[in-house]
């Protein structure tokens, strides 16, 4: 399977995270993932380095898609797809 071109994604929700210390980002994404659609994609933007460890995590574990990360300035812009 090809990579995907994240940049091309359009997420169904996005959650701003920024500014937020960890675990906010984490609390964030799971108070918001049950408000998209089983294989639509959430995008969650994140000033916090530790969210780039903590979603792909938490994806693996209650079996949600964690697609990347692209770094912008200042922060990240982290994307889901929903498993279940």
């Amino acid at each position: 399977m090809p990579a995907v071109d994240l940049s091309t994604l359009s997420p169904e929700k996005t959650v701003d995270a920024r500014g937020m210390a960890c675990p906010g980002p984490l609390l964030e994404a799971k108070r918001a993932i049950p408000g998209v659609k089983v294989k639509s994609i959430l995008e969650v933007t994140s000033s916090d380095i530790g969210t780039l460890e903590d979603i792909p995590l938490w994806c693996k574990k209650v079996g949600h898609d964690y697609m990347g990360n692209i770094e912008e300035a200042g922060y990240w812009r982290v994307f889901v797809r929903r498993g279940k």
